[in-house]
């Protein structure tokens, strides 16, 4: 049975230069994005054996407000993994998605532009992983197809959000 990856980027932060990079913080904005991605992986019925994050701050808040925004228990499957911080590439996520079961999912969430060399390394579609976009490979070995790829004005759609509730 196919394993599930699944890549979430971090949600819109500070600019570069505001502080050392390792040290950016969310935006408001980013802060609500990252909320409205938990809701909607929650609607989608992903359940995920777990979730890996970069230990950048604004990767492991974007999954900490995710988390907490999903009623799934994905906060209890959380856990900081220091090789998403950069140079993550498609035999590390190999390596890392063997951690869950036959048919389980993994989600990882990190930087650019490695989450998207993952994703085209892995399956061959080239493609741009918007800042709390959300894609998903369905990996059988080595091999992987696009499940989906969602920007975060469908994350939002998918959530159904107002602008006021996050």
């Amino acid at each position: 049975m196919a394993r599930q990856l699944w890549l979430l980027r971090h949600a819109e932060a500070e600019p570069r230069g505001t502080r050392p990079d390792c040290e950016r913080a969310l935006t408001t904005r980013g802060e609500r994005q990252a909320r409205i991605a938990g809701v909607a992986i929650a609607r989608l019925a992903l359940d995920f054996e777990l979730a890996l994050y970069s230990p950048k701050v604004r990767a492991a808040r974007t999954a900490a407000l995710a988390a907490q925004a999903n009623p799934r228990g994905l906060a209890s499957r959380l856990l900081e993994h220091p090789p998403l911080a950069g140079a993550y590439d498609g035999g590390r996520a190999l390596l890392d998605v063997s951690m869950v079961r036959a048919g389980g999912r993994l989600l990882l969430v990190g930087h650019e532009p490695d989450l998207s060399g993952v994703a085209e390394e892995l399956t061959g579609a080239a493609l741009e992983l918007k800042k709390c976009g959300l894609a998903g490979l369905r990996l059988d070995g080595a091999r992987g197809e696009l499940i989906v790829l969602l920007r975060p004005r469908e994350l939002e759609l998918l959530a159904c959000t107002s602008r006021a509730k996050l």
